[in-house]
C-alpha cells in the first residue's frame, strides 16, 4: 500500500469520525431500516437507532416534501439521509458539503442498501434537495 493510499484512508476514516453519529429514525418494525443500518455500520458509520411510531414530525423536521419521503429518515452533520441512499453518497455529501437539506431515495428501490432481492436491482436515483430545488446527485443503474 502507498504512502498516498494509507493517508487518504486516514483522511476517510477522521472524515468520518468527525462527522458524528448518524442518528436515525424508524418504525420498530421495519426489517429493511435495520438492514440499511447494518449497511451504513459496515460502511464505517457509527448508528444509533431510534424507534417510534410516528416518523411524521421527523420527516417535517428534515424539510421533507410530499412524494420524497421513505420508510425511515436519518440525520449526520446537519444533514437529513432519508431512505436507502448508499454509504458511498453520504460519504461524498460529507465531503463536498453542498448548501442543501439533505439526500433521499424517495420509495423503496429494490437493490438499494437494505432491500436486496436476490438479483435483482431497480435503477434508482439519489436525490440532493433543499431550499434551492431538487436535483439528482447520483444515479444507481
Amino acid at each position: 500500500m502507498t504512502r498516498l493510499m494509507i493517508a487518504a484512508g486516514l483522511f476517510l476514516t477522521s472524515t468520518l469520525a468527525a462527522a458524528g453519529t448518524l442518528e436515525m429514525y424508524k418504525s420498530p418494525s421495519c426489517g429493511c431500516c435495520t438492514a440499511w443500518a447494518e449497511h451504513m455500520r459496515d460502511n464505517g458509520f457509527e448508528v444509533k437507532v431510534h424507534e417510534t411510531q410516528n416518523l411524521q414530525s421527523i420527516k417535517e423536521k428534515a424539510g421533507l416534501k410530499p412524494g420524497m419521503g421513505s420508510c425511515h429518515t436519518a440525520f449526520i452533520d446537519g444533514y437529513a439521509i432519508e431512505g436507502h441512499v448508499p454509504a458511498e453518497d453520504v460519504k461524498r455529501l460529507l465531503e463536498e458539503r453542498p448548501d442543501a437539506h439533505g439526500l433521499t431515495v424517495p420509495g423503496m428501490p429494490v437493490g438499494s442498501p437494505g432491500m436486496e432481492m436476490g438479483d435483482r436491482r431497480d435503477a434508482y436515483d439519489v436525490l440532493l434537495y433543499g431550499d434551492e430545488g431538487v436535483r439528482v446527485f447520483a444515479t444507481h443503474p
